[in-house]
């Protein structure tokens, strides 16, 4: 029987690519979305993937829609932890409303994504944890601290829950895009396109489908000893 996947944030950019490359791959796929009817409509129509509607900020609505995913496809063996959201503001004027949104979409809402599936996980002695992070939880970025606050945050995450896990079966790894040319990147004014391309050594942003290609590999049966990892995949551009 297949295997079931959760990619949270996954009826767009890099999360529909994660949900169309594990639908390839085998998987039963159930993408999530936080509000954008008409996109997670369109992608179900061109996909065939079932897409459910929550916030992952809230843990009670995250709960709820994972069991319906279950009564629906069955157990959740693979997680993508994959929905986020910016708010960017220099630290200055950062408001502590643009702080709690973003800590609660991008760090509170990888918590409340993988805790209710913890258990089923360990009970079953398999899981496939992977939270998809970002090269400024690496190196951190100007105007982004509360958005690379929780990327750097998903990094303890996964450690941590690897060194939980694995006696369970379970893995939990990170993965790091550099920038990538989904449609919020390629919505920047030409020239600071032409400026982050610039910084990165390939020449090129990445595209969604080679992020993709990592999950499926950690997502697999046979990459139980790769755990507790954070795999970068920003066209080489590396940083002190």
């Amino acid at each position: 029987m297949s295997r079931v996947a959760l990619v949270t944030g996954g009826s767009r950019g890099i999360g529909a690519a994660i949900s169309v490359a594990l639908r390839d791959a085998g998987y039963k796929v159930a993408a999530n979305y936080a509000g954008n009817d008409a996109a997670a409509a369109k992608f179900s129509d061109q996909t065939g993937i079932k897409t459910y509607k929550w916030n992952v900020a809230d843990y009670a609505a995250s709960k709820a829609g994972m069991a319906q995913i279950e009564a629906d496809l069955g157990p959740i063996e693979i997680v993508v932890a994959n929905a986020g959201i910016t708010r960017d503001a220099p630290f200055h004027k950062m408001t502590p409303e643009q702080w709690h949104e973003v800590i609660d979409t991008n760090l509170t809402g990888v918590f409340n994504t993988i805790h209710p599936n913890w258990i089923g996980m360990r009970e079953r002695k398999f899981g496939r944890i992977i939270v998809i992070s970002s090269i400024n939880g690496q190196k951190g970025q100007f105007a982004q601290v509360n958005y690379a606050a929780t990327k750097a945050g998903d990094l303890g995450i996964v450690k941590s829950l690897a060194q939980e896990g694995a006696r369970f079966g379970i893995t939990a790894n990170a993965i790091c895009p550099g920038y990538i040319g989904t449609d919020m990147v390629m919505a920047v004014p030409e020239k600071v396109r032409e400026a982050i391309i610039g910084q990165i050594p390939a020449g090129r942003l990445g595209q969604p489908e080679e992020i993709a290609r990592v999950v499926t590999f950690l997502a697999a049966d046979d990459s139980e000893f790769i755990n507790g990892s954070t795999i970068s995949a920003n066209g080489a551009q590396f940083f002190s």
